[in-house]
């Protein structure tokens, strides 16, 4: 008895749309197949069921037309971006998920053993099964405007299921697949057009202006003869190697902790091999576990968070209050002061004026930027004449009247209320009346900051994480009297920023910093109850967090988390503690890492008592920790929903895919409802039984 599909009643369908092109130099037309779900560029097209069945359709007319060729592109800017995930929650049993690999298989695998030549010609992204059927194709050509490719699945708790873990690595070889299916994922990279032809993905790169063109005119010389196409042998000699060196690299990085990833690295090896049908007979009994675990369930509510939430903030004023910005002051010349002031002049283009105290503070923040745009010039990550732009629109002053004419000006200074005050009541008398004054304070309150000024409602939280360039969350802060036309144009910015932004009340440190700080101070707690300090660092490897403890604290910084935890034991004596410990290490001024181990001097030098904790005593007790934390920042209205606490924990602290985000593991692990006697998500959502 077969199985039927799961049924998706929300899939957009991806048409599979066939023409018939005349092409100079062949007598026979070539057939020509796009993918094209009817939307623009926004809506990406990808595989559902119905999807499939319509590339199955056009194969098979296709086929039956006797071309010179079957060639498959999509529509303008996007190839296709994979199977249809929105309809995942849909299979409701492993045997639905068994029909739906196996239908992808059939489908591509025509592509693949089709005895009239085949081509894929990537004119825009293609990720997942859209550069799986890719693959299935016997050529491929790639444009130069197509904006990623690669094979993602490994970070949404997958495994690429149609194909990719055994064709990729047998036309690229092992190191280049474990790269695109494994690193890539885990290091949220893609690969860009030139790279995917110099690694052999692609086996020819064409302008995007006249891509299929020239696409179809390389074809006809293949299948003419005129054209050769060559690709080195895959070396299997260092196969097993690779994939030893590979899981080692996960075990430190992961330590088992994400199934998904164990997966591919099994299919990888099985590909060695294994013939093709056993190999993706292996694929699909493989997704069908993983898409009826809870790693792959959770795994795609943070997607959803990161790829539809964090683009539709909630509590956002009406965009049309937002104020035009032309001009960007910085106050502050330092590390975080001189990367807003790169990141603003790139997103904004407009000119960007950075002040303190002394002229060579001034010059030393204003030689930074310019030495990472030539650094950038350098990478080919940006050309002469854009950095020549950017160069010009950055300057610095010693004299804060430069931000008479600023719209947006920002503070980037010390963390000390008084200090903060003081730079504002300056400032106020030298902005125009309408110019947004914003801090990137971590834990300071916006509203205190604000109170002496005669217009406190143009003052807003705007902050940042480090490093600026890479970390996409921003936190804007509501103060008590910040008014809709000040958060407008916070978003605003925030958005042209290509930030992801989070409304967050003006409470103490906001999200990540309170959550962190919570975190690190039941940590403290352990050690100074006397648990060694490589118990506790390694306590948490069971979560797979991207860096344990004391390498976080390292990269924080103890001397700011001891700023943020005395901020915070003011706020709430009974939840933060003081660690003498902490403020120990602080004091010595040691590195707490040193090539990438715990410093032995600060091992001695730390002091504990007679009650050591086990590492799962030390991993229950933070956990229990932080949902007490969320509920109570929850009631406190810190932010609107728990979604919006996994978005900025997903996004500014890299809380993993893989565990969904902070309340649904902990409403998977039964530890919120033994806490604070209730869930923090429905029954369904992200993994939770329904």
């Amino acid at each position: 008895m077969t199985t039927a599909l799961p049924e998706y009643p929300n899939e957009v369908v991806t048409q599979a749309l066939l023409r018939l092109v005349k092409v100079p130099g062949l007598d026979k037309p070539a057939a020509l197949i796009t993918l094209d779900n009817g939307l623009d560029y926004k809506k990406p097209n990808s595989f559902g069921p119905a999807g499939l069945a319509s590339l199955d359709e056009a194969i098979t007319r296709a086929t039956e037309a006797g071309p010179a060729f079957i060639a498959l592109t999509g529509k303008p800017y996007i190839f296709c971006v994979g199977a249809d995930i929105t309809g995942m929650p849909f299979i409701t049993q492993r045997e639905q998920a068994v029909a739906l690999g196996e239908l992808g298989h059939r489908v591509f695998a025509r592509l693949k053993s089709s005895t009239i030549p085949t081509f894929a010609f990537i004119n825009g992204a293609a990720l997942g099964g859209g550069l799986e059927v890719s693959l299935h194709c016997h050529y491929r050509t790639v444009s130069t405007g197509a904006a990623a490719l690669g094979l993602p699945e490994v970070a949404i708790g997958l495994i690429p299921g149609w194909g990719g873990s055994q064709l990729l690595p047998n036309l690229i070889g092992v190191a280049g697949a474990a790269q695109v299916i494994l690193q890539n994922p885990l290091t949220q990279k893609v690969l860009r057009p030139k790279q995917a032809r110099e690694m052999g993905v692609a086996d020819e790169l064409f302008e995007a202006a006249d891509f299929l063109e020239r696409s179809l005119e390389w074809a006809a010389g293949v299948v003419k003869g005129d054209v050769t196409v060559q690709r080195p042998e895959v070396d299997k000699d260092m196969w097993d190697g690779v994939l030893f060196f590979a899981k080692q690299q996960l075990d430190e990085r992961l330590h088992g902790a994400v199934p998904s990833a164990n997966k591919a690295l099994e299919l990888l090896a099985l590909a060695k091999d294994a013939s093709f049908e056993d190999g993706t007979a292996a694929e699909t009994e493989a997704l069908a576990d993983l898409i009826m675990g809870d790693e792959s369930r959770a795994s795609l509510y943070a997607f959803d968070l990161v790829q539809r939430r964090a683009k539709r903030p909630v509590g956002v004023p009406d965009r049309s209050l937002a104020r035009k910005v032309t001009k960007v002051g910085i106050v502050g010349a330092g590390l975080m002061a001189s990367q807003l002031a790169l990141l603003f002049a790139r997103r904004l283009q407009v000119p960007v004026v950075m002040t303190d105290l002394d002229q060579t503070r001034v010059d030393k923040g204003v030689d930074y930027v310019r030495g990472q745009i030539d650094k950038m010039v350098g990478k080919g990550r940006m050309d002469e004449g854009t950095a020549a732009k950017l160069r010009g629109l950055v300057s610095g002053s010693v004299d804060k009247s430069v931000f008479a004419d600023a719209d947006f000006v920002i503070e980037a200074v010390f963390e000390n209320l008084d200090l903060k005050k003081q730079i504002w009541a300056e400032l106020e008398k030298i902005v125009g009346p309408e110019a947004i004054l914003a801090t990137n304070t971590s834990s300071l309150s916006v509203t205190e900051m604000a109170a002496d000024l005669e217009h406190p409602e143009r003052v807003v939280g705007f902050h940042f994480f480090n490093p600026v360039a890479v970390l996409p969350l921003l936190e804007i802060i509501k103060g008590e009297r910040t008014d809709d036309a000040a958060l407008a144009t916070a978003f605003a910015v925030g958005k042209e920023l290509r930030k992801s932004s989070v409304l967050v009340k003006d409470a103490p440190a906001f999200v990540v910093n309170r959550l962190l700080t919570r975190f690190t101070s039941e940590v403290f707690h352990a050690i100074d109850a006397g648990t060694p300090l490589s118990v506790v660092d390694t306590a948490l490897d069971p979560l797979g967090l991207p860096m344990r403890p004391i390498a976080l604290l390292q990269l924080v910084g103890p001397a700011v988390a001891l700023h943020v935890g005395e901020t915070l034991h003011r706020a709430f004596p009974d939840r933060f503690g003081d660690s003498p410990n902490l403020r120990k290490i602080v004091d010595a001024g040691l590195p707490l890492m040193v090539d990438d181990e715990i410093n032995p001097e600060v091992v001695a030098l730390v002091e504990g008592g007679s009650a050591p904790l086990t590492a799962d005593e030390v991993r229950q007790h933070a956990l229990d920790a932080l949902a007490q934390e969320i509920r109570l920042m929850l009631d406190e209205g810190v932010v609107a929903e728990a979604q919006d606490i996994d978005l900025c924990m997903i996004l500014g602290a890299g809380w993993p895919f893989h565990l969904g985000g902070v309340t649904p593991y902990l409403d998977r692990s039964g530890t919120s409802e033994r806490v604070t006697g209730q869930r923090f998500l429905p029954r369904g959502v992200a993994g939770l039984p329904a």
